[in-house]
């Protein structure tokens, strides 16, 4: 055999070689590779698409009211009004707000909360809590938490830029009013309560406050 011949035979030996200890390195297009996914012709029933695409249904509204109402068409002109405002972001301050207005009122502290009340709410809160006080009732409250909580009505002022929101909250908390005595003449320090209130709160639209306020409660 002639020397050309063995150092061919040499060099396929060589490559043969260096293939077999790279697969064995890098494998078979595992690891970090990421596989292929399988295609999906059409979004799982199970798992709804909530992408918002131009022109379509925005889910952020339509979670909340029906796509076609009036209160639909009020909370899309909020945002066209103030693009970083978010229903399911206002509801969460909400729902906050329900604990830290009603406890405030149940304890009489209004100080702390008179920013988050219309001036007319304020004094109709501060009314009640005088009359308690002429009569010498306090009144032992501790909230336990939010069980409901639903957007009923919205409405927005083009004119002004006010917009209004409605809340139906169902909440559960104990109460009990005592005498200057301290003896408990109704209610229950250990008794859990439902309370079923509906709360209006207002704003305007694209100013630097981003503070919503209580203008109506009702039930």
């Amino acid at each position: 055999m002639n020397s050309p011949l063995i150092q061919l035979l040499v060099l396929a030996g060589i490559a043969v070689f260096l293939i077999l200890r790279l697969k064995s390195v890098l494998g078979t297009r595992e690891g970090f590779e990421k596989p292929p996914l399988p295609r999906q012709d059409a979004p799982s029933a199970s798992r709804p698409d909530f992408e918002v695409i131009e022109g379509g249904p925005d889910r952020d509204i339509i979670d909340h009211v029906d796509e076609d109402s009036d209160s639909a068409d009020a909370l899309a002109r909020m945002k066209c009004a103030e693009p970083s405002f978010g229903v399911a972001d206002f509801l969460g301050g909400a729902r906050g707000a329900y604990e830290m207005i009603l406890m405030g009122f149940e304890r009489g502290e209004l100080a702390d909360i008179k920013p988050f009340l219309s001036e007319e709410v304020y004094e109709t809160f501060a009314e009640v809590v005088e009359s308690r006080e002429a009569q010498g009732l306090t009144i032992e409250a501790e909230f336990i938490g939010v069980r409901e909580l639903s957007l009923t009505e919205a409405t927005f002022d083009e004119a002004t830029n006010t917009a209004e929101i409605s809340v139906k909250y169902i909440g559960e908390l104990t109460s009990a009013v005592r005498d200057s005595a301290g003896e408990i003449i109704e209610g229950s320090p250990t008794q859990v309560k439902r309370q079923k209130d509906v709360w209006t709160f207002a704003r305007r639209m694209g100013v630097d406050d981003p503070n919503w306020q209580l203008v109506a409660t009702g039930e």
